[in-house]
């Protein structure tokens, strides 16, 4: 039997109790890699995920972590202390930068408040959360920060989620610039509409929305977590080790 691509490595995945980061959890055990997950508030949820990437063999924690504030180095600490306690050697390998926060607040309602809650997890969070494990990943390490497809076309009233998305999708850009020479790789993912936690207040009181998408996606449907995870484990493989400073978007077609 051919050994897994991932076998031996050990990711962090932020936001991977539901959705699209438990999806890429899963889809890096599948392919042989232990896995950390930060959840906010979803403890079952997140035991729930551990349980299914054991599942697949390989070893998970979960840590709860609110990016709402300023925690990013209690969450840095947090990884440390778990890759000494349970991972040989104390290293990362793989960063996905998942965790987000939604925003559906017309733009002449969007408060500081809001716009700073949205800006702390969707830009400051991934910026020091990777800032902070740097010293903590291999040499030849992948690092994932996931964009959206909002950062390309309008979705009103998302002026404070898309926006910062496309910051967010930059960095990857600046990251992937400034960390080349220890061969780690640094690319962005930006799905579209996904069926998913994360959306459903929007897909429940904008159903037009949801319908147009779809009607407007060359697939002629709303993505599933699973249709992203995939492109997230290949940008953690050794197949995409020349894939580099990128963004891709994963969403079906949509707007072609």
């Amino acid at each position: 039997m051919a050994t897994p691509p991932l076998a031996g490595k050990v990711a962090l995945v932020t936001g991977g109790s539901r959705g699209l980061g438990r999806a890429a959890a899963l889809a890096l055990a599948a392919r042989g890699a232990d896995v950390i997950l930060t959840y906010r508030s979803a403890a079952a949820a997140a035991a729930a995920t551990v349980r299914d990437v054991e599942g697949h063999g390989r070893r998970a924690v979960a840590l709860r972590a609110d990016l709402t504030g300023d925690s990013a180095a209690a969450l840095v600490a947090a990884v440390a202390a778990t890759l000494d306690a349970t991972f040989a050697g104390g290293r990362l390998d793989i960063l996905v930068n998942n965790a987000g926060i939604n925003s559906q607040t017309p733009f002449p309602g969007v408060t500081l408040a809001e716009l700073n809650r949205v800006f702390q997890v969707n830009y400051a969070a991934p910026y020091l959360l990777t800032q902070g494990l740097l010293p903590r990943m291999a040499d030849g390490g992948r690092i994932v920060f996931v964009g959206s497809g909002t950062s390309r076309f309008v979705v009103p009233p998302m002026s404070a989620y898309g926006p910062l998305k496309a910051a967010v999708e930059c960095l990857a850009r600046y990251v992937a610039a400034e960390v080349g020479d220890r061969g780690i790789t640094a690319n962005a993912v930006a799905p579209g509409m996904l069926a998913t936690e994360f959306n459903k207040e929007g897909m429940a009181t904008r159903p037009e929305v949801t319908d147009h998408i779809a009607g407007m996606t060359a697939l002629g449907r709303i993505g599933e977590p699973t249709d992203v995870a995939g492109v997230i484990a290949f940008l953690c493989s050794p197949d995409a080790q020349w894939v580099n400073g990128q963004r891709i978007e994963v969403a079906g077609g949509i707007y072609l």
